[in-house]
């Protein structure tokens, strides 16, 4: 899989080049394709093109955040039905001492999985660690002798229960939400719009030093876009910090 970096670095030269092979056109076209007419049509239809690429790039943008709030929020919501599964059994009573070790193991591996030290290793590869089903299991053949100890089972397996749809839902959303026709498209689209900066400007300097800021910064947005689709990595990975104070309270 080719790395966002990787992916930035080539919309850039595309769309950089694309803003050089313009100035470079320039003084080879022949006066009556730079009359006003010819740069006011020219005008309009990359007008037209970077409305349509600012709508694609604006709506990769948005699905890679919504991903990646939505994935940091369950990562959040399980550390606390982590945490609350292990406090109601404590209340049952001391025979649910394995169901609490057994949870404080499954999720040790878990937390391991999504953001492994390893970095070579690939996250999410298995959906949170093996016999992740082995708490919810315990709690089920708990045998209650009252009715506080049957309200506590009923709560523990609520809690359980949410606790693996979680576990599963953040496994089932480790693909990538990005679309990598659109951003071929889009970055096609962008190169065409500097390769008209290139030929309606003049070949200095300052255009050279503009066409880089602004290629850079569309190269940047590209980068931003994809390390957000991948949340347990990168730059802007989800911060482990919930999942490991959940830890660190269990058995407490």
């Amino acid at each position: 899989m080719i790395s966002p970096l990787a992916i930035s670095l080539i919309a850039f030269a595309c769309v950089f080049g694309g803003g050089i092979l313009g100035l470079v056109l320039r003084p080879k076209l022949p006066a009556h394709h730079l009359n006003e007419e010819s740069k006011d049509l020219v005008k309009l239809g990359m007008g037209l093109i970077g409305t349509m690429a600012a709508l694609l790039l604006g709506l990769q943008v948005a699905s890679a955040k919504g991903s990646y709030d939505a994935q940091r929020n369950e990562v959040v919501q399980m550390s606390a039905n982590l945490i609350l599964l292990d406090r109601t059994p404590s209340h049952y009573g001391p025979e649910t001492q394995e169901t609490r070790d057994l949870l404080r193991a499954v999720f040790s591996r878990a937390l391991n999985q999504l953001w492994p030290s390893n970095t070579s290793r690939p996250t999410g590869s298995e959906p949170m660690g093996a016999g992740g089903e082995v708490p919810y299991d315990k709690v089920q053949k708990l045998s209650p002798h009252s009715d506080a100890q049957r309200s506590m089972k009923a709560q523990a397996l609520n809690v359980a229960l949410a606790l693996e749809q979680t576990r599963w839902l953040l496994f089932e959303q480790r693909g990538s939400t990005i679309s990598m026709p659109l951003i071929v498209v889009v970055v096609f689209w962008l190169t065409i719009i500097f390769v008209s900066f290139g030929v309606l400007s003049p070949s200095n300097a300052t255009v050279v030093v503009t066409l880089f800021v602004c290629a850079l910064s569309v190269s940047g947005a590209i980068f931003l876009m994809l390390e957000m689709d991948r949340p347990f990595s990168g730059l802007l990975q989800i911060s482990d910090a919930p999942l490991r104070n959940a830890l660190a309270h269990l058995g407490q």
